[in-house]
């Protein structure tokens, strides 16, 4: 069974920064494409940034460009997400994402091209 459980949420002043973590289980890690995505209230789910399999290609939205780093260890079946200088509208729950890695620079930016979802983990960014 396929599990990703995302950690690292939590309430952060404007300007603060984060790092999510997202361990995955029940799957050959080093083979998947891992994206994040983020869903505030009442909007939908959005695309934020992903990585190749091999971790050698990163894509990133246009509106977290520079904030955002993605990044995975493979030894650890964990992918990352570090936000910097966090934003009032980066309030939402963050999801991490598999799917299959066709080769080693594949990634995308498509919710429906992901096949295994976590549960997701709040960050809320208020002074």
């Amino acid at each position: 069974q396929v599990q990703l459980v995302e950690s690292g949420g939590g309430l952060v002043q404007p300007g603060g920064s984060l790092r999510l973590s997202c361990a995955a289980s029940g799957l050959t890690f080093s083979s998947y494409a891992m994206g994040w995505f983020r869903q505030a209230p009442g909007k939908e789910r959005e695309f934020v940034a992903t990585i190749s399999y091999s971790g050698g290609t990163t894509y990133y939205a246009d509106s977290v460009k520079g904030r955002f780093t993605i990044s995975r260890d493979n030894a650890k079946n964990t992918v990352y997400l570090r936000i910097d200088n966090l934003k009032p509208e980066d309030t939402a729950v963050y999801y991490c994402a598999a799917c299959y890695g066709y080769h080693s620079s594949w990634y995308s930016s498509i919710v429906g091209d992901y096949r295994y979802w976590g549960h997701g983990t709040q960050v809320t960014v208020s002074s």
